[in-house]
């Protein structure tokens, strides 16, 4: 059987914020009906896959997942042990905003099944969170953090960097904060302009200036300097851990592994076949009503898209395992890349260490064009 994850997308959202580009919606009465819809859709596909893969976490993303009552969030975790083969020490995780919970909600979806939390944060700072367009404030947030982990004892935050205005000693601030935290994970990201949302709009009109690339990778190096070096460890391009506490479900994306996804928008990846449903509530529920599925899109990955997403997943993430990759892909990289990856390794952007090939913290920061460089020699 083969170890896999499973996501449920659930979009309700109390607003949506100026650079959110994740399916969601402000209406939440149809709540009840989304769920059984849910049902519907994991029913259909645990026939297909329950016998064959086994699942290790369940991740409920958004919008704002913590909206939904804990009634049926316990519902929906309720029927996924029904349907599928979930071990018994899954990981499940529930994220939330500051200003959607309060320690009552949060003992409510401890009960529900989820046992660990994933706070919206993005930073500690008023002026940051208003221009985001948070709900929350920095007292807020401080509060949630202190109130999830008298519940939980798996917590992450999601921070942004490289806001408009945002100085070195700024984002330093916001990191000092976070590791005092009783925090196990911590999401550091780049702020990413997305089409469509209304960041993007703001910066074309002119209206807001976001600092260049140079900068960008500064605030990243630092980042990855600060938090190493205060017991966390890098183990993906974006996140750091304590020991103990890496993020389950996204190593199932990190690792090449199999996930289902449940809901709108939501991707999965499975046995070499990937799809995505549709994004809007209406035709999801519509589709699910007639057919139990809400596909809007099926690819089969061909050999070599195969060998070049498994290679960019690893070094993003754990390191490119040389004996696993050499049994997998027959020598393509070592071959063809051989002297670039010993260049690489001398010039410090790369090293190896247990079989493993691992990107340093300077390589972290040009890892894009490592990657080019190594999959089109």
């Amino acid at each position: 059987m083969k170890e896999s994850g499973l996501y449920i997308h659930i979009p309700f959202c109390d607003h949506k914020c100026v650079y959110c580009d994740f399916y969601s919606i402000t209406k939440f009465d149809e709540m009840d009906r989304y769920a059984a819809a849910l049902e519907i859709e994991m029913k259909h596909y645990a026939a297909l896959f329950s016998n064959s893969h086994y699942f290790t976490s369940v991740f409920f993303g958004g919008g704002t997942p913590s909206l939904m009552p804990p009634r049926l969030i316990e519902g929906i975790i309720n029927s996924l042990h029904k349907f599928f083969n979930i071990s018994a020490d899954a990981e499940i995780t529930l994220e939330t905003n500051p200003g959607t919970v309060n320690f009552e909600t949060l003992k409510s979806f401890k009960s529900s099944g989820i046992n660990r939390i994933s706070i919206g944060i993005q930073s500690f700072d008023d002026e940051d969170l208003k221009f985001l367009t948070r709900v929350h404030n920095s007292k807020e947030a401080i509060t949630t953090v202190r109130q999830a982990a008298e519940i939980f004892t798996n917590i992450n935050i999601d921070l942004i960097f490289n806001l408009p205005n945002q100085t070195k000693e700024k984002w330093l601030l916001n990191l000092e904060q976070a590791i005092n935290l009783p925090v196990s994970h911590i999401s550091a990201y780049s702020l990413i302009l997305e089409r469509g949302t209304i960041l993007n709009k703001l910066v074309k009109e002119k209206k807001v200036t976001i600092s260049d690339e140079d900068y960008d990778a500064q605030l990243y190096g630092l980042t990855i300097d600060f938090l190493t070096s205060r017991g966390f460890n890098h183990y993906e391009v974006s996140n750091f851990t304590k020991v103990g506490h890496e993020c389950r479900h996204n190593n199932h994306y990190w690792r090449y592994n199999n996930y289902l996804g449940f809901g709108t928008s939501a991707h999965s990846f499975m046995n070499n076949e990937r799809w995505n449903n549709f994004r809007s509530l209406r035709l999801y529920m519509e589709s699910v009503a007639e057919d139990s599925t809400a596909v809007a899109s099926r690819e089969s990955i061909s050999a070599e898209s195969s060998h070049d997403e498994y290679v960019m997943l690893a070094l993003r993430s754990k390191g490119l395992d040389l004996n696993e990759y050499e049994t997998m892909f027959a020598n393509k990289i070592i071959i063809n890349s051989a002297k670039l990856i010993e260049d690489l390794i001398a010039k410090k952007y790369l090293y190896k260490e247990k079989g493993l090939l691992k990107l340093t913290g300077k390589g972290y920061c040009i890892c894009d064009e490592i990657l080019v460089k190594i999959l089109f020699p």
